[in-house]
Parts: C-alpha cells; sequence; structure tokens
C-alpha cells in the first residue's frame, strides 16, 4: 500500500495579512482618486463641449469631486469587520473578572528619591 503524500492544511479561519488589508485598501483609494481626476477631466471637456443639461453634468462632477475624497479616505482607514471568532473572544475577554490591586503592596510602597544636592 502506498503512503498518500500529505495534504496541504486550508487555514480558512485565518485573518487577511495586514499586508494584504493595507494593500487592498490602497487599490481601493487609488480607485476612488482615479474616479475623482476623472470627473474633473470629464468636467473641463463638458465645459468646452457645450452639452445639453451642462449644470447638471456639471453639479454630478462637482459633487464627485468633493465626496469622493471623503468617501476615500473613510474606506482606505477602515479595516474590515471582525469574524465572529474576534468578537466571541473580545466579549469574552470583557467578562473575565479583573484581578483587583492589592492595597497592602500599593499603599507600603517606599519610593526611592533621588536629591541632587549632596
Amino acid at each position: 500500500m502506498k503512503k498518500q503524500p500529505d495534504r496541504p492544511v486550508l487555514i480558512t479561519d485565518a485573518a487577511i495579512s495586514q499586508s494584504d488589508q493595507l494593500r487592498s485598501r490602497q487599490i481601493r483609494y487609488v480607485t476612488m482618486m482615479g474616479i475623482r481626476a476623472g470627473c474633473l477631466i470629464l468636467g473641463a471637456v463638458l465645459i468646452s463641449a457645450k452639452v445639453p443639461l451642462l449644470p447638471v453634468w456639471l453639479v454630478l462632477c462637482a459633487a464627485g469631486m468633493v465626496f469622493l475624497p471623503w468617501a476615500a479616505v473613510l474606506i482606505a482607514n477602515d479595516r474590515p469587520p471582525k469574524t465572529k471568532a474576534e468578537r466571541y473572544e473580545a466579549r469574552t475577554r470583557a467578562q473575565r473578572p479583573q484581578p483587583a490591586l492589592d492595597r497592602q503592596t500599593t499603599e507600603e510602597t517606599e519610593h526611592r528619591t533621588i536629591d541632587g544636592d549632596d
């Protein structure tokens, strides 16, 4: 009987690495800033082309140029939502009783004072 090679272990519950998260947030940010630049160029082209309903198109382009940087920064700074395991761990950590400080050790501690005058 032949020994079957070990199959790779899939880690499906592992969180996305920090570098992968950063990379995806950078891609989203650059994409949104590219769309913002496209709104600026489109507005310039629309003004020179004298299209119908020009004020409506210019308002839409201006809204894109104002709204997109704000949204891009918010989205770029946001982390992915926590998994069920992370939420459960945070909940159990919050419910654990915290060890109390011993009053005797805090009150009787002598502090060394260094005096600069000899």
